[in-house]
């Protein structure tokens, strides 16, 4: 069917498989105009920071950006919840003018005797970035007097896309890593960067892992804590899922204390067991591993005859995924096999030209790969190919319910566990429930047209 046009200026991050080799743009500064799906620098800071439970987590900036990024992850803690709050210096009309560095100090003083937190984390915003406050000044002279370490976030949003944010958030972790005592740690240890504890998940990732003979360091950062990061550098290896944003501090431990990294993801059967597998093969431990086999061989024994019940129903439905980062994007596709659905069209925020290189090789012809993509785009794709769900977070939400398709959210603000083995499940229940629901008899994509007299013309698909 037709579509709308799309911007010119666009095409080169728009990539429809098999009409032409493959070259896609990425990792550049969004359109102006194009009102992009995209978060900005402080909020890609911001989402990697958030779930360090016992931090304080300080917005220095207007407080529409506190609000924006407030309980931005569904990210869990067993213990403290202090990042649950929100602060903001609220930088008003006058502190534009005469700078707002005496406003963050007042505010750091008010609030760390308040909270006692083990560590404080200060975001700055674009306001920030054009009136020049000095946060490393401010944080270094608050820290000294509370002995607790304040760190500057440099996440205004003047230096790049949300990309940047991630880096930022790096540079303030980096601090921190190496300031621990590290006596006992095993020699088979440990850190899992890249995972958020939506829903809980990182505790079942982390008993995987533990039934396997293996000792976590750190969280990084779902369920998060300040001294667990302080003495990550004596783990082993880092285990890193959400590359994008946290695969820079891994870079910058291997290179400072020679800690290897492996990229894993803890979503679909078939990743999920690859991650495993992966740590087990790491350590060259044949005991491991053959304890990695038996869990995964437990799980399946029960997963897989319940996955075919949804396998038989929802064969041959399309699917769109449009996620943050490509390399969740990878796994969606695998699990999407599993049950029996095609791929259609995948995207991605913040994908690298190696991330949407893989997307390419494992997707079927045809198939619409996008990065940095906007409303309208979005809107297009998913009428073109004519999908029963679309997968992304909570701003592409109401474009599927506009258009009468189903939605799965696997972003941050989702309360359902969807990694590992039992997550599988929990996906392919909710997909099977979402796009098999018969609300969708009665919404505009599935309603026949009509002229204006009421006389049905032709169906929209």
């Amino acid at each position: 069917m037709s579509t709308l046009p799309l911007l010119n200026e666009r095409s080169s991050q728009i990539h429809r498989k098999g009409t032409a080799p493959f070259e896609l743009e990425c990792n550049k500064d969004s359109l102006a105009g194009a009102v992009s799906q995209r978060a900005c620098v402080f909020c890609g800071s911001r989402v990697v920071l958030y779930p360090i439970a016992d931090a304080l987590h300080l917005v220095h900036g207007p407080i529409g950006c506190a609000v924006y990024t407030w309980d931005i992850r569904g990210a869990l803690s067993s213990g403290p919840e202090l990042h649950r709050l929100s602060f903001s210096t609220d930088l008003q009309e006058l502190d534009v003018v005469f700078g707002g560095e005496k406003k963050l100090e007042k505010a750091l003083n008010e609030l760390i005797p308040l909270h006692k937190p083990k560590a404080a984390f200060v975001y700055s915003t674009c306001i920030v970035g054009l009136i020049g406050d000095d946060l490393e000044a401010v944080c270094k002279k608050v820290g000294a007097v509370h002995g607790i370490p304040v760190l500057p976030v440099q996440s205004n949003g003047l230096k790049g896309n949300k990309r940047a944010g991630y880096e930022a958030a790096c540079d303030a972790m980096a601090r921190l890593v190496g300031t621990g005592d590290i006596t006992g740690i095993s020699k088979h240890s440990i850190n899992i960067l890249g995972d958020f504890n939506l829903a809980g998940e990182i505790w079942l990732i982390r008993e995987y892992f533990e039934r396997m003979g293996i000792e976590v360091v750190a969280n990084i950062t779902g369920d998060g804590r300040v001294d667990d990061i302080r003495r990550c550098h004596g783990a082993a290896l880092n285990v890193v899922q959400c590359s994008g944003a946290t695969m820079d501090l891994a870079n910058r431990m291997q290179k400072r204390y020679g800690i290897p990294s492996v990229r894993v993801s803890y979503f679909g059967v078939e990743d999920m067991a690859e991650a495993l597998y992966t740590v087990g093969r790491h350590f060259g431990d044949q005991e491991m591993l053959e304890k990695a086999r038996q869990i995964v061989k437990k799980e399946l024994v029960t997963l897989l005859p319940e996955l075919a019940k949804y396998k038989k129903a929802l064969s041959g439905k399309k699917a769109a995924i449009y996620v943050g980062g490509a390399f969740k994007a990878f796994s969606l596709v695998k699990a999407f096999r599993l049950i029996g659905m095609d791929v259609v069209m995948v995207g991605s925020q913040t994908g690298t030209k190696e991330d949407y290189l893989e997307l390419e090789q494992i997707t079927d012809p045809g198939t619409i790969i996008v990065d940095d993509s906007n409303p309208l785009e979005l809107s297009a794709f998913l009428r073109e190919k004519d999908v029963d769900l679309f997968v992304g977070g909570v701003k592409e939400r109401p474009i599927a319910y506009k258009l009468g398709v189903a939605f799965c959210d696997h972003n941050h603000e989702r309360k359902e566990m969807l990694a590992g083995f039992q997550g599988m499940l929990n996906f392919a229940r909710e997909v099977y429930g979402s796009v098999m629901s018969p609300v969708w008899k009665f919404v505009p994509r599935r309603l026949p047209l009509q002229d204006q007299d009421g006389t049905e013309v032709a169906s929209e698909q």
